[in-house]
């Protein structure tokens, strides 16, 4: 049942002179009902052959044809149905058929009588897919047909042959009314058909094709002035209607998207989401085959891909490495700060090859040309992502067809208002992150002045209110014992001595985090400057008080390079805060060995009190109290593993804490670069040609 070819086809094959022009359904609407007027207001019984491509387009017209029905008996409407619409005779005869039909694509209209004829015979544009504007007005008004409309009476015949054959082919029934309707109005089968039926011969045949093209051209009715300038009119109006809805449906669709990355960034400042709603968006709406979005510096060498949009087939660049600084187009969007736009690639190494110097020309055609091939680029559009002239990433477009693509302007312009926003919400995104890392600065610094004020409230008015009360006695009690006087002394000296060590961390750590200190760097001995640090740490603590400590370093160990004054204040301080936090039982422990990476590790252990797990990096801190600031049972100021910790990292070594937990004792490492034996050889020769 199903007939293949439109009317608009065969009608053209049968007369190759005519030729079809482009309506918009605004027009077809104008000039159908001019047709129905037309009929409604003559005395004529036409024959009207009316086609719906949907039944709900016929029920808007079914009151006219009515009325038309009340003054021929010759009139079909064709129609798909879709609820109620059927074959019937009730009022005139309406014809039903199926959806896969060429009809349901088709807007024909035809009225021949006895005085007149016209018709309208159009098939709809069907969209390629790529006008992506098209969708979005989604318009019935914009909708396009192409097709005939004409006044002459053979293209009218013609056109009324293969409408009455697909009536007959529907609804069999009418032989008898359709050929009725054939006598009636003069349209002969054989002529208007000869050409299929055989029954004309060549010269009949070239006859009646030149008396229709002379029709076509001369019939005055064909050209009627006032229906050409309505058509004209309403053409025109429809171009601009369609030219003012594109406008409206880019700004759309522009502002959508810039809508779409505001809602991202409300909800989540955070980078890599903004990017992946962004390209999916911006891939989707502009149906790239692979869109690309990367954060990125001018002076990046690569950039890791890890967000894009792929269409189907096209190869994914995720966690690939995306040369930068090799890049010719990278480096010219970076130079001239706007969008650099390749329609086609298989031009692009020549091109790149007079934009790069000598040095780099051939490093640079490999690179491009690798990324060309490698990855199906036939056209290339990179808009830079921009704050202030500063870089801050990029969008890649990328069309990997065979042929190449042309991004209109308006895209490109999309592509550039999405940058702009982009830009300005990953400078907000950055921005929050530092006022994050500034907001846990102050709160650092916050805890900081905490701990100072409650240090220094302990460690230094505690020292200051003894010797005030020493000093005071000895004023006031002029006959003081002797014995009590030497007591007196000796504490206000210790608490004076303590101040002055609480003063003199201060000011070391101070200048090491200022970076003052001045770095007296030579190859010395470990074992000494051990030994240097357990004679200070004697000095200041009686002999009952110390715990037992042994030393397990070497005299075969390399000399290590270290400024000897500060390698002697670490191990010091590391001796130090292991004699206090171990009972007079108990044992601390100094050992060192060769790691193989040209380091020393010297490890200090001992058996005291041992620190919990998860503190074990924060004992690092300035001012950490393993018992807090005013309920520890021994001295200090907290300073001291932060002054280690800067000494180590200025010499190129690491230090850190192991424990097992509470009471099950603590080691303290660090490494310190050796010298090795060849500079060692070096080194005793030096010597020895000085003493010479």
């Amino acid at each position: 049942m199903t007939i293949p070819k439109s009317v608009l086809a065969e009608l053209v094959q049968e007369i190759p002179q005519l030729r079809p022009q482009i309506y918009f359904k605004t027009s077809l609407t104008a000039l159908s009902h001019a047709m129905e007027d037309q009929v409604l207001a003559s005395s004529d019984q036409p024959l009207v052959i009316a086609t719906f491509q949907q039944e709900r387009f016929y029920r808007q017209e079914a009151h006219r044809y009515r009325r038309i029905a009340n003054l021929t008996s010759q009139v079909y409407v064709l129609a798909a149905p879709e609820t109620a619409f059927k074959n019937s005779s009730e009022y005139y005869e309406t014809i039903a058929f199926s959806t896969q039909e060429t009809l349901s694509k088709e807007w024909n209209l035809l009225v021949l009588g006895q005085q007149y004829s016209s018709c309208l015979i159009c098939n709809e544009c069907v969209n390629s897919g790529n006008d992506e504007t098209y969708k979005l007005i989604a318009m019935d008004q914009a909708r396009r047909f192409e097709g005939l409309w004409t006044f002459d009476r053979q293209v009218c015949v013609q056109a009324a042959i293969f409408l009455l054959n697909r009536i007959v082919k529907y609804r069999p029934e009418l032989e008898e009314k359709v050929q009725a309707a054939r006598e009636i109005y003069g349209i002969n089968v054989d002529v208007g058909m000869g050409r299929k039926s055989g029954k004309i011969k060549s010269s009949s045949n070239r006859r009646y094709q030149n008396k229709v093209s002379k029709v076509v051209t001369q019939n005055p009715q064909f050209h009627d002035p006032f229906a050409q300038r309505l058509v004209t009119y309403l053409q025109a109006s429809q171009y601009k209607l369609l030219k003012a809805y594109r406008s409206i449906a880019a700004q759309e669709q522009k502002q959508r998207l810039i809508n779409i990355i505001s809602n991202a960034m409300r909800r989540s400042l955070d980078p890599d989401e903004i990017i992946r709603v962004a390209v999916q968006e911006l891939g989707e709406a502009l149906l790239a085959c692979r869109c690309l979005i990367y954060q990125c510096r001018a002076l990046d060498a690569t950039a890791t891909i890890t967000h894009e949009y792929l269409s189907s087939s096209v190869t994914s660049v995720v966690n690939q490495e995306w040369p930068l600084q090799d890049n010719p187009l990278f480096q010219k969007v970076v130079q001239i700060q706007e969008y650099v736009y390749v329609e086609d690639t298989s031009l692009l190494p020549n091109y790149c090859l007079t934009e790069t110097s000598q040095g780099s020309k051939f490093q640079a055609k490999n690179c491009i040309e690798t990324l060309i091939s490698q990855w199906e680029i036939k056209s290339w559009l990179m808009v830079p992502l921009l704050y202030q002239g500063r870089l801050l990433g990029m969008v890649e477009l990328h069309h990997c067809g065979s042929y190449p693509h042309n991004w209109s302007d308006d895209k490109i312009d999309l592509v550039q208002a999405i940058a702009t926003q982009l830009g300005i919400t990953l400078i907000q995104a950055e921005t929050y992150v530092h006022l994050e890392e500034l907001n846990q600065q102050l709160e650092a610094l916050d805890r900081t002045r905490s701990n100072l004020i409650a240090i220094t409230g302990h460690e230094l008015r505690t020292p200051l209110s003894t010797i005030q009360v020493c000093l005071e006695s000895l004023s006031q009690e002029p006959d003081m014992p002797a014995e009590l006087r030497q007591v007196m002394l000796e504490t206000a000296l210790a608490d004076a001595d303590r101040m002055r060590h609480l003063v003199q961390d201060f000011l070391t750590l101070s200048h090491l985090e200022s970076g003052t200190v001045e770095w007296n760097v030579e190859y010395l001995p470990l074992l000494e400057c051990v030994d240097l640090a357990l004679s200070s740490i004697r000095a200041h603590h009686s002999q009952k008080d110390l715990p037992n400590i042994t030393t397990e370093v070497s005299t075969e160990l390399p000399l290590v390079l270290a400024d000897g004054e500060w390698l002697v204040e670490v191990l010091s301080k590391l001796l130090d805060n292991a004699c206090k936090f171990t009972q007079s039982e108990g044992t601390v422990m100094i050992g060192a060995t060769s790691n193989g990476n040209n380091m020393l590790e010297v490890t200090v252990s001992d058996t005291g009190r041992g620190i919990e797990p998860k503190r074990l990096e924060a004992v690092f801190d300035r001012f950490y109290q393993e018992e807090g600031a005013l309920r520890r049972s021994v001295g200090g100021t907290g300073l001291g593993l932060a002054i280690c910790r800067q000494i180590i990292t200025r010499l190129g070594g690491k230090i850190w804490a192991k424990s097992e937990g509470k009471n099950r004792g603590s080691q303290f490492h660090f490494t310190i670069p050796i010298v090795s034996n060849s500079e060692q050889n070096r080194e005793g020769k030096s010597k020895n040609k000085k003493q010479t």
